[in-house]
């Protein structure tokens, strides 16, 4: 009796159809919504599930740092090994020679994540035609973290695995509804794949959280075939970025570029010579305004006086944190 309101462990088919038609308009690839995707219980249950689907003990997989901190643990885990990689400071940009460098046997699979989170930095075409070269005649995975596939500024656009069809066939590729419809406390979000790689994640899936819970899924199958719900999230974002930052352009924080998510960075070494967890812990204390230490996002911590805020808020959150920071000293 209890089993009969449960949707397919792969979840609601008409949320899957609704996802492949919006996949079809952003990226003009054909998904078929029976063997290439899966609803999960959010993004980061989506990348520990492929991680575990194709990890073994030894294995390594490829990062880039500043990471989205539920990266390491994931490899940890799996008995495998983090190899980071540190992105290029101040753009956060990477370094595909080091990555060629980095590449071993036991290497397993990369992780990219654009747009990215703690930076805000996104991978250009050029980037994926230089991981495709990479990874071209080898039997690497990839996966890819693109929850914030919406939250895209400045006129660029976002370069998902989705338009790369043979990239496709050896990625698990994760997206987040809560990232994309402003309900992160839902945890619904998809993994998209091959259809072998699904059935395979699919066999870690079902033993864990088996399904998700049907209303939430029912009521997304029907709101997303509204474009507009997601088409104009980027502009509505990047205008808090810019308000945000126009709000700190009288204070010594020097911003760093962001062209996508929630977050941008900034520099306070013009303000103190304090370690980035020193500072942030400060701030708090003395200003009433939390940021996180990019620090924080790094294996062994790099400390480049670099915090990240959060500027996903009201407007009038936004210009009280910036009336206390401008105190700052």
């Amino acid at each position: 009796m209890g089993g009969i309101n449960i949707p397919h462990m792969a979840g609601y088919m008409p949320l899957r159809e609704a996802i492949a038609r919006k996949v079809q308009f952003l990226y003009t690839t054909e998904l078929n919504p029976e063997t290439d995707i899966t609803v999960t219980p959010g993004g980061t249950y989506a990348l520990y599930t492929a991680l575990t689907t194709i990890l073994q003990p030894g294995d390594e997989v490829i990062l880039f740092e500043p990471a989205y901190d539920s990266y390491l643990p994931g490899i940890e885990a799996n008995q495998a090994t983090a190899i980071p990689i540190p992105l290029s400071f101040p753009g956060y940009t990477v370094d595909w020679a080091l990555v060629r460098n980095k590449i071993t046997e036991r290497t397993k699979a990369i992780i990219i994540n654009s747009p990215h989170n703690p930076t805000g930095s996104i991978l250009s075409n050029e980037d994926i035609l230089e991981l495709k070269k990479i990874v071209d005649d080898t039997d690497l995975y990839i996966i890819s973290d693109e929850v914030y596939e919406h939250l895209v500024f400045d006129g660029l656009e976002h370069n998902s695995i989705l338009r790369y069809p043979d990239l496709l066939s050896r990625s698990f590729v994760a997206f987040s509804f809560g990232k994309n419809y402003h309900c992160t406390g839902w945890k619904l979000g998809y993994c998209i794949s091959s259809p072998y790689l699904m059935s395979e994640f699919r066999k870690v899936h079902q033993y864990n959280s088996f399904s998700c819970d049907t209303p939430k899924q029912v009521a997304l199958s029907t709101f997303m075939n509204v474009k507009e719900h997601y088409l104009d999230l980027g502009n509505k974002m990047q205008q808090k970025r810019d308000y945000f930052k126009s709000l700190l352009s009288t204070t010594q924080l020097k911003p760093l570029i962001s062209h996508g998510s929630y977050f941008q960075c900034y520099s306070f070494e013009e303000v103190s010579d304090e370690k980035e967890k020193d500072f942030a812990i400060r701030l708090t204390k003395e200003y009433g305004v939390t940021a996180i230490p990019v620090s924080a996002f790094y294996k062994n911590a790099t400390d480049n006086k670099v915090i990240r805020f959060c500027f996903a808020k009201q407007n009038a959150t936004l210009e009280e944190a910036a009336r206390r920071l401008s105190k700052l000293k």
